[in-house]
């Protein structure tokens, strides 16, 4: 796919910017929508970083951050399983940042 003028090399430039950011900043959450599963989650990141994550480690890390909150919720219209709906705790996120929390992904 080929991008007029100088976009292509804007979009490189964003990807490489999202690439670095979303590694310490809970960006990928503005990414998704409001309610989503462990797995949406997951494949944002390795989309963005172009590679794969272990899906056990990312999960561990993730709930572990304490970021997430179940809303109850499960995926409906889905051809497996139904899966935890969560969202982001961006209220806690602000406090955690405050006494000095550190988002890596």
């Amino acid at each position: 796919l080929s991008l007029a003028f100088d976009h292509e090399s804007i979009v490189r430039v964003a990807l490489e910017r999202l690439k670095g950011k979303v590694r310490y900043k809970p960006i990928g959450f503005q990414l998704l929508p409001e309610r989503f599963s462990l797995t949406q989650l997951q494949d944002l990141y390795e989309s963005i970083l172009g590679r794969d994550l272990d899906k056990r480690n990312f999960r561990k890390k993730l709930l572990g951050m304490g970021l997430l909150a179940v809303t109850g919720d499960t995926q409906v219209g889905v051809p497996h399983r139904a899966a935890k709906l969560y969202r982001f705790d961006a209220k806690r996120y602000k406090a955690l940042e405050r006494d000095g929390f550190n988002f890596e992904i």
